[in-house]
């Protein structure tokens, strides 16, 4: 018996109008949310959206169904690399990662987002400097290695290393600000 994502991706492959509205509906939110991990600006987050889309109604006859979750997976994968694409066109990585060392391994914090919203979370990460926060959602969320990160944005992989570290040192920094602010509230 076919699964929900299964006959929906049997609609699209049929180019049905009406599925390509229930695909947008029910996708366009996770996939905004995605696209706003690596892009700022609402309005080249929609551009972005709208390439992401257009990439999917052109390439959808290449989708092959491998089980729940893979059409999910190959739309993020869509949306993540037209955001990468986006980025590259007006950030030169090589010029942010060149002059820098990877940190000390010492005293190296990952950041403890325990009682923190996702809502913060996610406004902390946006406030992160376009190549430390692209290098972070490439590692953390997309769970590619520094070498793969390397390879994709052109840069040495240590200095994927080092923006990755950068990156989470700010949000250790920021999540120990917030955290003071909030128990600064309640004395």
């Amino acid at each position: 018996m076919k699964n929900k994502e299964q006959i929906l991706v049997d609609c699209l492959l049929r180019k049905e109008e009406v599925a390509w509205k229930e695909f947008f509906e029910a996708y366009s939110g996770n996939l905004s949310y995605v696209c706003s991990r690596y892009i700022i600006d609402a309005e080249d987050v929609n551009d972005v959206l709208q390439n992401s889309f257009l990439q999917m109604f052109h390439s959808i006859s290449s989708f092959e169904y491998r089980g729940a979750g893979s059409f999910k997976a190959w739309i993020t994968k869509i949306v993540v690399n037209e955001s990468l694409k986006h980025i590259k066109k007006k950030l030169n990585f090589k010029e942010i990662s060149d002059d820098f060392e990877i940190p000390a391994e010492e005293g190296d914090e990952d950041p403890n987002f325990e009682e923190i919203s996702q809502h913060t979370i996610m406004e902390m990460i946006r406030a992160l400097p376009e190549g430390y926060r692209t290098v972070f959602n490439l590692y953390v969320f997309e769970k590619k290695s520094h070498k793969e990160i390397a390879k994709i944005l052109g840069i040495a992989e240590n200095s994927s290393a080092s923006q990755f570290h950068r990156a989470k040192a700010i949000l250790v920094k920021k999540i120990k600000e917030y955290k003071m602010s909030k128990t600064a509230q309640y004395e």
